[in-house]
C-alpha cells in the first residue's frame, strides 16, 4: 500500500493533465481561429474602402487616393475624395456594422432567425413618416435636367420626421411586448402589424399626393449612401459605436440566451432587462440609419446568418463578425450600384435585395439539407 498509492495518484494526475490541457489547447486554437477570420475581414473591408474610393466617374488612381488622404495633394481630386467619395465609403462601412449588428442581436434576443431590423416594421415607420413630410412640408422637387430629376428640397425634416416615426414604432412595438410578459413572439408578431400600418399609411399618402410628391416618396425609399454629410456620418458613427460597446458588454448574456430562457435565468441573468435593453439599442441604430440613408433591406438580415454558419454562436466573436460582415455588404453593394452602369448611380437598396434574397435562400436550402 505504501507504494501503491503513490502510483495510483501519478497515474491519476498523468490522466488528468492531457485531459485539461488538451480541452485548454482546442479552446485556445478555436479561439484564435475565429479572431484570425474577423481580422481577415477587417482586411478585406480596408481593402474594398479603399477600391470603392477609387471607383466612380472622376478619373483617380490607388497612388492619388494616398496622396490625398496623406494631405500631400489638392485640387478636383481631393474635392471628390473628402467631399463626395469618403463620407460615401464611411457611411457604409458604419451602417454597414450597425444594421449587422443590430440582425445578429435582434435575431439572438428574439430566437428567430427572420428576425432583422427590416422584418419588425421600423423601416416601414421610416418610410412612413419621410412620406408624411414630403407631402405636408413640399420637400419633394424637381430639376430641369433628366440626370437627377427629383431630389428631397428639405432633407433635414424629411429625416427628423422618418426617425421620429422609427422611435414611435419601436417604442410602441416595445410597449406591446412589455404588456405580454415581453416574449420573443409578441415582439415579432407586433412588428409585423406595424409594418402593415405603416405600409398601408404610405399607399394613402402616395394615392392622395401629386406626381412630383410621389416621385420624391419613392426615391426617397431607394437606399442612397450619396444623401449623408460628415456631419451626419458622425452622428451615426456615435450611435453605433455606443451601441456597439453595449452588446459586447452584455455578450455573455446573449450566450445564455441561446440555451433558452429558463437556462439563462438559473445562470443569474435578467431575461427580460436584458432582452428590452437589446432591442432598444439595436432599434435605435436602425432607426438612425434608416433614417439618414434610407431603406436597405436585408443587411441586417443576411450578414449574421453568414457568420453564425462560418463562426460559432459565441457572442464575444459573432458580433463583431457580424458588424464586419454587414460593412462589407454594404459597402461592395454600393461600388457596384456607382460603377455597375457609370455614371448613373442605382439605388443601394435594391442592389442589397437582389443579391441579399437569393443569399438568403441559399443558406436556408443549406441550413435545411444539413438537418
Amino acid at each position: 500500500m505504501p507504494i501503491s498509492h503513490p502510483i495510483q495518484g501519478n497515474k491519476r494526475s498523468v490522466v488528468d493533465q492531457p485531459t485539461h490541457g488538451g480541452a485548454a489547447e482546442a479552446y485556445a486554437r478555436h479561439s484564435a481561429r475565429q479572431s484570425l477570420i474577423i481580422v481577415g475581414f477587417v482586411i478585406l473591408t480596408f481593402v474594398l474602402a479603399i477600391v470603392a474610393i477609387n471607383a466612380g466617374a472622376a478619373n483617380t488612381n490607388p497612388l492619388q487616393v494616398l496622396r490625398v488622404l496623406l494631405g500631400l495633394e489638392t485640387g478636383m481630386p481631393s474635392v471628390v475624395i473628402w467631399n463626395i467619395r469618403l463620407p460615401r465609403v464611411i457611411a457604409g462601412i458604419v451602417a454597414g456594422a450597425g444594421l449587422g449588428v443590430a440582425g445578429c442581436v435582434m435575431q439572438t434576443n428574439l430566437r428567430n432567425p427572420l428576425a432583422s431590423p427590416s422584418t419588425l416594421g421600423i423601416s416601414n415607420a421610416a418610410a412612413f413618416g419621410a412620406n408624411l413630410a414630403i407631402v405636408l412640408f413640399g420637400a419633394g422637387t424637381v430639376q430641369s435636367n433628366t440626370h437627377d430629376a427629383v431630389f428631397i428640397e428639405n432633407p433635414y425634416i424629411v429625416t427628423l420626421t422618418a426617425f421620429v416615426f422609427s422611435i414611435l414604432a419601436m417604442m410602441m412595438i416595445l410597449a406591446l411586448a412589455r404588456l405580454r410578459g415581453f416574449s420573443p413572439e409578441s415582439v415579432v408578431l407586433s412588428g409585423v402589424a406595424f409594418g402593415s400600418l405603416f405600409t398601408a399609411g404610405s399607399t394613402l399618402l402616395q394615392y392622395f399626393a401629386e406626381d412630383v410628391q410621389v416621385a420624391a416618396m419613392v426615391f426617397w425609399t431607394f437606399g442612397d449612401l450619396g444623401r449623408i454629410s460628415w456631419q451626419e456620418v458622425s452622428i451615426l458613427a456615435a450611435v453605433i459605436v455606443t451601441a456597439f460597446i453595449y452588446f459586447q458588454f452584455h455578450r455573455w448574456n446573449y450566450n445564455a440566451l441561446d440555451s433558452g430562457d429558463d437556462a439563462a435565468k438559473s445562470l443569474g441573468v435578467h431575461v427580460e432587462q436584458v432582452r428590452f435593453g437589446a432591442m432598444f439599442a439595436a432599434s435605435l441604430v436602425t432607426a438612425v440609419a434608416v433614417s439618414f440613408l434610407g431603406i436597405i433591406g436585408f443587411i441586417g438580415l443576411i450578414a449574421p446568418q453568414m457568420m453564425r454558419r462560418v463562426l460559432s454562436v459565441d457572442h464575444r466573436f459573432l458580433i463583431p463578425a457580424s458588424a464586419v460582415t454587414g460593412a462589407i455588404l454594404l459597402l461592395f453593394s454600393d461600388t457596384l450600384a456607382r460603377t455597375m452602369i457609370s455614371p448613373i448611380i442605382l439605388p443601394v437598396g435594391a442592389i442589397t435585395s437582389f443579391f441579399g434574397a437569393p443569399l438568403f435562400l441559399f443558406l436556408l436550402a443549406k441550413g435545411y439539407t444539413r438537418r
